[in-house]
């Protein structure tokens, strides 16, 4: 039987059945293709003990993100949250030259580098070698390691504990977390401030944000698991910031729980907890007509786009996220229906999609093909992409948006 990594209850009652789906960020080469491609269920459970929403770990952590392709900087309204990010934490913990900044899943650098613009010494912990590179390129120190109690206990052995340690859409992506959050601790220094930002499973479940369930993500979460998860670990909540990422995440602030700032909860902290207590997120209830919903959203996509063939219309692809991955693989939509996506990143053009072989071009061939309409896979950046490709509109071409309900404008 499968038991809860948090609280190590079993593991009954089932959010969604997506079907089998291969590791979302495992693009393909072109003689890749040709290779048979694992794939693993993709069922998210939900813990009726700590109300933790969960998927097995089918793969490693070292499979999954050693080598990996997601580059945080190639989203302008990523790097733009980010500015303002430092700019506020900055101001608020009065950080300087003096201090000391540790993000833990740095990626390549799009956070640090504007700590280490306005003079605060910075740390980067990312274990995909390959995106620290990048990082160290740009002269950003970043250690290529996973987060845990041993690396913890290493920094503060070293005197290298921080002022602010930061995970920014990481904690979901950590199979162990009790490991995880002992090497926060142990790397936030006596009075400093731990910041972590992750998708609100509250918004997932409203939104019917069913795509961003993929197998890198091990964890969907409330403030529920996570207020348990830093108490067992002698962290505390004292504030949270809803924001409108990724659908819909809380930005959670914690220090060591003999801080003074533990026993003085902020409105922002008191907010978020009623309003999943509203859900009904520690409730059978919050989570039992997810499942019937979202067949709607197949039912819907999977019509448009027949039509749409038989009318005669193009669709093509935008961007090349893991949340695209899970929608077209339990869509069962391909290149028949989907015959390209585009994006950005050149470490993602002329690969393929996972599981459903969709390759992927650069937007420039967009741009030259004029197809008739555009879905947009990392729905989330909608404006953004809209904005980047306002070429789209010269020719009369629409985009699609296929969360939560198919628009076409």
């Amino acid at each position: 039987m499968t038991r809860c990594r948090l609280c190590q209850a079993p593991l009954l009652m089932r959010l969604v059945d997506l079907g089998r789906s291969p590791l979302a960020n495992s693009y393909l080469s072109a003689e890749a293709l040709e290779q048979p491609e694992a794939s693993y269920p993709l069922c998210p459970m939900v813990c009726e003990n700590c109300w933790l929403v969960q998927l097995p770990a089918f793969e490693t952590p070292e499979a999954i993100f050693n080598e990996y392709l997601y580059f945080s900087s190639f989203s302008d309204s990523w790097l733009d949250h980010c500015r303002v990010l430092t700019e506020s934490l900055t101001q608020r913990l009065g950080l300087g030259g003096a201090s000391r900044v540790i993000e833990v899943a740095s990626n390549d650098g799009y956070l640090l580098q504007f700590f280490q613009q306005a003079g605060i010494p910075v740390l980067g912990i990312e274990p995909a070698a390959n995106v620290a590179a990048v990082a160290q390129a740009k002269n950003i120190p970043t250690e290529v390691r996973f987060m845990g109690a041993q690396l913890g206990s290493e920094l503060a052995a070293q005197g290298n504990q921080a002022n602010l340690v930061l995970g920014l859409n990481v904690l979901a992506h950590v199979p162990d977390l009790h490991d995880f959050t002992e090497g926060l601790r142990l790397s936030l220094a006596p009075e400093g401030t731990l910041v972590m930002e992750f998708p609100h499973v509250l918004e997932l479940i409203r939104g019917l944000q069913f795509d961003t369930i993929y197998h890198e993500h091990f964890s969907y979460l409330s403030l529920l698991p996570v207020e348990r998860l830093f108490r067992e670990h002698g962290l505390a909540l004292f504030d949270v910031e809803t924001l409108n990422t990724h659908g819909g995440s809380l930005r959670i602030f914690a220090c060591h729980a003999q801080d003074d700032r533990a026993g003085k909860p902020a409105e922002g902290l008191r907010r978020a907890r009623q309003g999943e207590a509203l859900a009904r997120l520690d409730d059978r209830g919050g989570y039992a007509e997810f499942a019937d919903k979202i067949l709607n959203i197949r039912e819907r996509l999977l019509k448009h786009l027949h039509k749409a063939r038989a009318n005669g219309r193009k669709v093509v692809g935008y961007g090349a996220p893991a949340k695209g991955v899970t929608l077209l693989n339990y869509c069962g939509i391909g290149p028949d229906l989907l015959p390209y996506t585009v994006d950005r990143s050149l470490w993602k053009q002329g690969k393929f999609l996972p599981g459903c072989h969709i390759p992927i071009r650069c937007p420039t061939d967009l741009i030259a093909d004029r197809p008739d309409e555009v879905l947009i896979l990392p729905w989330n950046l909608e404006a953004e992409i809209r904005s980047q490709m306002v070429e789209i509109k010269a020719w009369g071409g629409r985009f699609v948006v296929p969360i939560p309900t198919l628009r076409v404008h």
